[in-house]
């Protein structure tokens, strides 16, 4: 997962909301997308909540919301280096028919076959470590498998929430939700590359009227 980010990257497109307000409005175009995606109830039922974590659930505490990463986060967060592993094995393929090169074009197109698929492979073990869950009390994001991060941000002090769309997740009808609190100026937690980020968007703020200003 990311860093907190207090500022977008070029091609982002951002839609905040205080957590205590209705969801942003979106253009045709997204509304569109979202009405044809999953909604949040129907992803809920795909993924059950990892035994690793329901320990960490208190006495009563109900499970809204249990997510992932879409599988494309495996590709998309891999593009540059596979981008870069294309443009090298070409750069070494064609300098193959150079005397005084050291390898073959089948050896430059090897090597950049197996750097990609190191990279996918790492990526696969990131996604896998990825779990986003959403309770009546807190806001959860854990990511790693060996060294694991849990962030969590109780709904009663939710304050602000934002979706972020990078140009390549909005391609895909993928999102980015990030979480704030009262007194801070960066966000506490990311759930990054979800499904139909607008309706889980929605689902977070209709936890939080219901249950985080009790």
């Amino acid at each position: 997962m990311k860093p907190p980010r207090e500022r977008l990257d070029a091609g982002e497109v951002a839609h905040s909301t205080h957590a205590a307000h209705a969801a942003p409005a979106v253009d045709g175009a997204q509304a569109s997308a979202d009405a044809t995606a999953p909604t949040a109830n129907e992803l809920v039922r795909e993924i059950e909540l990892p035994a690793s974590m329901q320990s960490l659930l208190g006495p009563g505490e109900i499970v809204i919301l249990v997510l992932k990463p879409s599988l494309l986060y495996i590709v998309l967060s891999s593009l540059g280096t596979l981008l870069a592993c294309a443009i090298i094995s070409l750069l070494l393929a064609y300098s193959a028919q150079f005397a005084w090169s050291p390898w073959s074009d089948t050896a430059a197109v090897s090597i950049g076959v197996i750097v990609s698929a190191l990279r996918l492979a790492r990526a696969t073990f990131d996604w896998w470590g990825h779990v986003y869950v959403l309770t009546d009390r807190r806001v959860i994001a854990c990511r790693g498998i060996i060294r694991t991060v849990m962030q969590e941000t109780p709904l009663s002090r939710l304050q602000n929430t934002i979706v972020v769309q990078s140009m390549r997740e909005r391609l895909c009808g993928l999102g980015t939700i990030g979480f704030a609190t009262a007194g801070r100026g960066t966000f506490d937690a990311f759930w990054e590359s979800v499904v139909a980020p607008f309706a889980v968007h929605r689902t977070v703020l209709d936890a939080v009227e219901r249950y985080g200003r009790r």
